[in-house]
């Protein structure tokens, strides 16, 4: 702009409007966030905006993310919405419509005051740095002071616009334990930082009486612990417009973080170079197994888009079966190109044999199958064989080699060579993928959510024997090209 021509008085008016703007930012930063337009508009960050809006249906939400994603970015911001009441046009979450209760809480009393007070508030009390954060300072009441903890505050108030009333934030850290959560009713509550499950537990009991919504927001660095296995089986198939599962897991990395650039994510990848095992959390939001990890690479890099499987390809099926999970996983051969393609799944609990042979041969009767050589023994449940029950309703069987060692080198070998893919589609088999590990004190293979995990290898280690072709009726001149997956 040019000022050149602009009286003494225009250019004071000026410089003053330009100071007025840079005090406005400076003091409501929310209002910059998510915009409609520019580099960093919403539409560049659709997980977070997809976490937002699971809240209207959804109690209970995990933003399971890589490290500078932007998670407790997307924390404080849902956080101070509720607060504040000023919830802008485009959102589509959860909303209250008076003050409310709410709670924060991190590690520790340090992490606490450095991270979710800092991101909230600013500064200190009482200095220019006070509403530089996410909540406008013109609503911001005296906070008051945390015992033992310089600069930190027990407590927030902060206004609610549109009513005039007076919302609370208590601030809180897991090292004070479940007791510190004890005795009050919340209606918002927001971990950021995995919590132990105890802590969690009590936490979520603040709730039930208020119909409150409860998020936690942070990296697992710490692997499957009981929290994150919680919220990886409940969100297995998560529909977020279904409000009768209550849990509902985002998960993003670096990809979703539009304000990463190249340079950094190299730099980042670089440093975290030093502890391989936890790149996968640190940049991809995915648990770290450790060297726990069966089979240590990302299920993104070996799956592959559903197509048309071409009818001569060979056929074939692993089964693992109980009563309390049942699990089958198919496979189609490639053979000019040795590749296996596994292609769909079948995982059903606390139901008859015959239930699960009608399912299974519904994808067709034809496919052989392989099965866990211990259905030869006798059932918990029934006292039948399961071997014989499932021969019994039409299935065609060989048992399967169990050599565990064996044939977890066989699936690791075609893995690493790419001659082992999965569609996309299936759900559970990726998630059994990243729970399989081993426990570090054994060495053995942990045998919790490995029931496809088993029905892979059996079905790797019996490719010849069980691999076959859908016959041609000996009317049929013409055999056909290519067929549907499930066929």
């Amino acid at each position: 702009m040019d000022v050149s021509n602009l009286s003494r008085d225009e250019r004071l008016e000026l410089y003053q409007l330009l100071q007025e703007k840079s005090r406005r930012l400076k003091f409501n930063r929310i209002n910059g966030l998510f915009p409609d337009e520019g580099p960093l508009r919403r539409a560049m960050y659709p997980k977070h905006v997809e976490f937002f809006r699971a809240g209207l249906t959804k109690i209970e939400r995990l933003f399971m993310a890589g490290n500078r994603v932007g998670k407790t970015e997307a924390g404080g911001v849902e956080l101070t919405y509720h607060l504040t009441g000023n919830y802008p046009d485009w959102w589509e979450g959860k909303k209250f419509n008076s003050a409310i209760s709410a709670m924060a809480a991190g590690d520790t009393s340090a992490t606490t005051r450095d991270i979710i007070q800092k991101k909230l508030c600013g500064g200190e009390y009482g200095t220019d740095k006070w509403g530089t954060g996410l909540i406008p300072r013109r609503l911001l009441g005296k906070p008051t002071p945390k015992s033992g903890v310089p600069k930190a505050y027990e407590e927030i108030l902060v206004k609610h616009e549109p009513t005039g009333e007076w919302s609370t934030l208590k601030l809180r850290t897991y090292e004070q334990g479940r007791k510190i959560f004890q005795g009050t009713e919340e209606d918002f509550i927001w971990m950021d930082e995995e919590c132990p499950y105890e802590v969690y537990e009590e936490a979520l009991v603040r709730l039930m009486t208020t119909g409150g919504i409860f998020i936690l927001t942070f990296t697992p660095l710490s692997g499957l612990t009981e929290l994150v296995k919680s919220f990886l089986s409940s969100c297995k198939n998560q529909d977020i417009n279904d409000d009768s599962e209550p849990r509902y897991k985002v998960q993003a990395g670096w990809d979703h973080a539009p304000h990463l650039t190249e340079e950094q994510k190299e730099k980042l990848a670089k440093t975290l170079k030093l502890r391989p095992h936890q790149l996968k959390a640190r940049k991809h939001g995915i648990p770290s197994l450790g060297a726990g990890a069966v089979y240590p690479m990302d299920t993104e890099e070996i799956k592959v888009k559903p197509f048309m499987i071409p009818a001569y390809w060979p056929k074939a099926f692993g089964l693992d079966v109980g009563w309390n999970k049942t699990a089958g996983i198919w496979g189609a051969w490639d053979r000019e190109n040795d590749i296996v393609y596994l292609y769909s799944e079948h995982y059903m609990g606390q139901s008859s044999a015959t239930e699960h042979s009608a399912a299974i041969k519904g994808r067709g009767s034809w496919i052989k199958g392989t099965i866990d050589p211990a259905s030869r023994g006798r059932s918990q449940k029934d006292g039948e064989r399961l071997f014989d029950d499932y021969v019994d309703n039409g299935l065609d069987l060989v048992l399967a080699d169990n050599a565990v060692e064996a044939g977890i080198v066989a699936v690791m070998e075609r893995l690493i060579t790419g001659r082992l893919k999965i569609f996309s589609t299936l759900s559970y088999l990726s998630y059994e993928f990243g729970l399989y590990r081993r426990d570090e004190n054994t060495g053995k293979v942990v045998k919790e959510d490995d029931h496809l995990m088993d029905a892979m290898r059996y079905l790797i280690m019996m490719l010849t024997d069980v691999m076959t072709t859908k016959p041609v009726p000996a009317s049929s001149s013409n055999r056909p090209v290519s067929d549907w997956r499930s066929m």
